[in-house]
């Protein structure tokens, strides 16, 4: 399913300032000699995002749910709609050694973005307060259950998209310090979207259909990749989360061997974009270089 807000909100954000986004964007291919055609500031991206998009995915419980998650991410809670229509998922995020979970280095909660059709997304989580607010009580009492458990020195992340990507990033506004990974965020956040935001990333697909609405706003994060991993898309069709995080993952496979484990348990298959047949396996950890020719761009931005 395809997690999107409706159209008519963009008339909200017109009376805004229009601010250039500070974005490192590969949309063809100036490094086809690269692993999969991909420059390494991509390829560093997407390993540092790309098990959080799997989470942001994973948040909506739906027939999109990742069956394998990279290792070190450990589910915990999963807390379904309140009365504001707010969802989430908490995950242990540890480290990793000869292929066992180490010790428990950060506590991750993912934000689920908008539910088709949900009435109470648009109006408590786009227009109102209620699921920021709502964010702010589930991140006050996971660090309260971390103290508790004298886990005092482990960090709370936030990941999320479209209107998750807008509660982690309110989050990590509200808490500097606090790690986020937003990927085709919605805007509707608020305060200084530049108090703690060397401490966000956010990704998004080249096209997808939210960029209306950001182009109206302060950008969330002071990293924002834009990435073209489907160019014949359309711009609800590239809003997809679950098209982002397998494109992600693929990339992120050419130099992260947990993220190279899961591509076949979880069926992901090549970005459109990259050289090659639909059906080409992944090459693994490349070190030598193979010419890769990216695909034409998509002709509509």
């Amino acid at each position: 399913m395809i997690r999107h807000l409706v159209g008519l909100m963009g008339a909200l954000m017109l009376s805004g300032c229009i601010t250039p986004y500070p974005d490192i964007t590969q949309s063809r291919s100036p490094c086809r000699t690269e692993p999969g055609g991909w420059c390494d500031f991509v390829r560093d991206a997407a390993v540092q995002s790309y098990g959080y998009a799997m989470l942001s995915s994973n948040a909506y419980q739906d027939d999109d749910t990742y069956p394998a998650l990279p290792l070190v991410f450990f589910p915990r809670d999963i807390a379904d709609n309140d009365e504001s229509g707010l969802a989430y998922s908490v995950f242990d995020r540890h480290t990793v050694k000869d292929g066992k979970r180490g010790d428990l280095v950060a506590r991750v909660i993912a934000f689920r973005g908008t539910e088709f059709g949900s009435t109470s997304d648009i109006f408590s989580g786009s227009l109102g307060d209620g699921q920021r607010e709502g964010a702010r009580m589930v991140y006050a009492a996971e660090r309260a259950r971390l103290d508790a458990e004298d886990y005092q020195h482990v960090a709370i992340e936030v990941t999320g998209h479209s209107l998750g990507g807008a509660l982690a990033t309110q989050i990590s506004i509200d808490n500097p310090g606090v790690k986020a990974f937003v990927f085709n965020t919605s805007p509707f956040f608020s305060g200084d979207p530049m108090t703690n935001d060397m401490d966000r990333l956010s990704v998004a697909e080249r096209g997808e259909f939210l960029r209306v609405l950001r182009r109206y706003k302060a950008p969330p994060a002071a990293d924002v990749l834009v990435i073209n991993c489907n160019p014949s898309a359309s711009a609800g069709q590239k809003h997809s989360i679950r098209r982002l995080a397998d494109c992600l993952t693929w990339i992120a496979a050419y130099g992260d061997a947990q993220a190279l484990a899961i591509i076949e348990p979880n069926a992901i298959r090549k970005p459109e974009v990259e050289c090659g047949d639909a059906d080409k396996k992944h090459p693994g950890i490349v070190a030598v270089p193979i010419l890769c020719v990216h695909a034409p761009n998509s002709p509509a931005e």
